[in-house]
């Protein structure tokens, strides 16, 4: 009876067994079926990548040809304008000349004029007669107005010469638009290839994570893989697992803290992703606004430097002109040509002549952005006094909006001062200040 009620104890046991064993493998039935749709998922997604792969792949090639062709495009324009600009500089050389041969034709001809008061004033006296100085006049009439005619054909070419370096500028800024838009397409690209190669390293890494390996498991599929196959190598292998005995209850609880860990990892991946998405957004915001503030000041500063450049030397030209494409990293360069000059570069100009160049992009910076005051260290001293004159009536002009302490040896500007502060030495090794208000001197020097 003994035997009996143990035998009977034991069948209960091993019937709980079984009970246990039958939910495990219904457990690990449904697991397996979850990690096969599971890998037919990430199958698909693969040659989906793969797909999108090949085709971003050919549109990046598509995009960087058509961005050699927009630079070779916009290096042709840009050549081109350099030639129109040369030939306005040019034309406007020979206007110049003809001004100045209709200046002296002018003068000819008032002498002329002078001359034929004379010769009627003789002729009244002398009774000489009168039809060779009236031939004399219509001539030297018919010269001037052959003078004005050349005059009105050279302003209308230098008017249309100036309209269609107006339209190559337009164009140019057309296509360098052009080029910005093909750039952000590429980086928009590049950061979408960036995204789907991370998440293919995700799913391996998950893959990896529960032990498996993707190119193994495809290459251990077979290629008549069917599922009842499959289900019985399960019940196979479920047999193989009874023979070996009780199972590592540990397991679970191991299971559940990865699993945790695993959710904690993952959702410190995503507000990474979430970061560096936030990131590159407000560094393509930056590069944005700084390409747009850095091209409207580059256009302000030129327009000023190509009007205070001119009234300084009385004539000639100078302009800013960009070394590279991107404007985030390009270098600027001056072209600056005196009146009567042809150099190609502001180092073959004379020491005077580039401080005054100099001087010319402080005052067209100081235009756009006024300080509340300048202070200029014996800037006059290489000019000559004309140019001292046009130097001291373009800063007596500023001193509106700005106030300037210049220091100097030169009379010319010392006139337009409206306070004088010298250092004297009446005793030796004694320095004084002098201080002189010019309109208060110029007061007492009157009432004197």
């Amino acid at each position: 009876r003994s035997k009996l009620e143990q035998a009977d104890n034991r069948a209960e046991q091993v019937e709980a067994e079984l009970d246990d064993l039958h939910e495990q493998m219904e457990s690990d039935r449904q697991e397996y079926d979850a990690i096969n749709s599971e890998l037919e998922k990430i199958s698909g997604n693969r040659e989906e990548l793969e797909k999108q792969r090949e085709e971003l792949v050919t549109l990046r090639e598509k995009h960087r040809r058509s961005l050699g062709n927009a630079r070779e495009q916009w290096q042709k324009t840009h050549e081109e304008s350099h030639g129109i600009a040369l030939q306005l500089e040019s034309i406007s050389s020979q206007r110049a000349s003809l001004e100045q041969s209709i200046k002296r034709s002018r003068i000819q001809i008032e002498h002329l004029q002078s001359r034929h008061g004379d010769l009627e004033r003789s002729l009244a006296e002398i009774r000489a007669p009168l039809e060779s100085m009236q031939d004399d006049l219509k001539r030297h009439l018919g010269e001037k107005a052959e003078a004005e005619k050349k005059l009105g054909e050279a302003r209308s070419k230098v008017q249309s010469i100036e309209n269609t370096l107006r339209e190559k500028e337009q164009a140019r800024t057309v296509q360098e638009q052009q080029i910005q838009e093909l750039r952000n397409q590429l980086e928009q690209i590049r950061l979408e290839t960036r995204e789907s190669r991370v998440r293919l390293q995700t799913i391996e890494e998950k893959l990896r994570e529960s032990g498996q390996d993707v190119q193994q498991i495809l290459e251990g599929l077979e290629e008549g893989a069917e599922r009842d196959a499959w289900r019985e190598k399960l019940e196979n292998v479920t047999r193989k697992i009874e023979r070996l005995g009780p199972i590592n209850l540990a397991a679970i609880d191991e299971f559940t803290q990865l699993t945790e860990r695993k959710d904690y990892l993952d959702k410190q991946d995503e507000d990474l992703r979430e970061a560096l998405t936030t990131l590159e957004n407000a560094i393509r915001k930056i590069d944005k606004e700084s390409r747009a503030r850095f091209k409207e000041t580059f256009d302000q500063l030129n327009s000023n430097l190509q009007e205070t450049f001119p009234q300084l030397f009385g004539g000639g030209n100078a302009y800013l002109d960009l070394t590279g494409d991107d404007l985030l990293e390009t270098g600027v360069t001056i072209m600056a040509r005196p009146p009567g000059k042809r150099n190609s570069t502001i180092h073959l100009l004379s020491g005077g002549e580039k401080a005054l160049t100099a001087v010319a992009l402080v005052f067209s910076i100081f235009k756009l952005n006024p300080a509340p005051f300048c202070i200029l260290d014996e800037v006059d001293a290489p000019l000559d006094d004309a140019n001292v004159g046009r130097f001291s009536e373009m800063l007596k002009d500023m001193a509106e909006e700005v106030q300037f302490i210049f220091i100097t040896h030169n009379k010319i500007t010392m006139e337009i001062a409206y306070q004088l502060l010298g250092v004297t030495m009446q005793e030796a090794g004694v320095s004084r200040l002098v201080s002189v208000d010019v309109d208060e001197a110029v007061e007492m020097a009157a009432t004197a």
